[in-house]
């Protein structure tokens, strides 16, 4: 079945007459009459009664119409969105993020997006680290942020956005929020809360027991919600990174005596042709001035 046949079947079914159909499809009579023809004959059976002047839908033809009307529409459809692809008017970005990412670095360049493609679909994506690169072998993710990710795949394309060190978070009504600084020492009287979906995790782990902190005794959270409702109770304290918003009732304070850190990647495909729009948010990403995001409260 060819789609100018269906254009034809259509045209005539509108008009019910051959001739004013070719006319609408710009073709001459013989050759509209012969590609119904061809259609009637994959279909089994006529499609028009031939009355002169006019023609009448057979069954056949009446039941074929909404199907083939469908069909066409949907090719139409298909190919207006094939062109506007192309011609770079929409698009879609798939994009993954680390549990560790805070939304809000990547927010205003996926708004400035929809500036430019007017019909941007955006899937995001949440995980671990591991999480994260898989969503990209797998091609559901074309770019991704996160923290340091150990594989070492051939394939991963990364590109250092900024580095940050963290701040301890406590909730406003413990002791330790009346200080600007802490030392690691005053640690050992506090709860700490591991963020298990981490990729700093094994540092900090590494450091605290370098410096014999107490780490065999810790709560363990998977998400970012549950840490801060858990921090705003004062049910414990954590290391956040600096570019991380948090709760108004919870007050962030430097560790003076700790040495982490930790780099934020863009991350890509090596090798894999990306869309109009993953190129541009690659290129917004990699331009933007990023010690912006290092505003947080002492």
């Amino acid at each position: 079945m060819e789609m100018h046949q269906v254009r034809y079947f259509l045209a005539v079914a509108r008009e019910l007459n051959f001739t004013r159909a070719a006319e609408q499809c710009n073709v001459a009579q013989p050759s509209l009459t012969r590609a119904i023809r061809q259609l009637e004959g994959e279909l089994g059976g006529d499609l028009f009664r031939r009355e002169r002047p006019h023609a009448q839908l057979t069954e056949l033809g009446q039941r074929m119409l909404p199907h083939l009307r469908q069909c066409y529409d949907s090719a139409m459809n298909a190919r207006s969105l094939a062109s506007a692809i192309k011609k770079g008017e929409v698009g879609s970005l798939r994009l993954a993020l680390s549990a560790t990412i805070d939304p809000a670095l990547v927010t205003s360049h996926v708004v400035e997006l929809g500036t430019l493609f007017s019909n941007l679909d955006l899937k995001l994506l949440r995980g671990s680290a591991s999480e994260v690169l898989d969503y990209l072998k797998k091609g559901e993710a074309e770019l991704a942020l996160a923290g340091p990710i150990a594989e070492d795949w051939d394939r991963l394309d990364r590109w250092p956005l900024f580095s940050e060190g963290f701040h301890l978070g406590v909730a406003s009504q413990l002791k330790l929020a009346q200080q600007q600084t802490a030392r690691l020492e005053e640690l050992r009287e506090e709860r700490l809360m591991i963020r298990t979906y981490c990729e700093s995790t094994e540092d900090l782990l590494r450091l605290l027991r370098e410096r014999e902190i107490e780490v065999a005794h810790f709560h363990e959270v998977s998400a970012e919600s549950d840490l801060f409702s858990l921090l705003e109770a004062g049910f414990g304290v954590a290391f956040v990174p600096e570019s991380t918003q948090s709760p108004i009732g919870l007050k962030r304070i430097q560790v003076a005596d700790i040495d982490l850190e930790r780099t934020v990647y863009l991350y890509g495909v090596a090798g894999r042709e990306r869309t109009a729009v993953a190129g541009a948010m690659m290129k917004m990403l990699r331009a933007y001035d990023w010690s912006r995001t290092q505003t947080a409260e002492a």
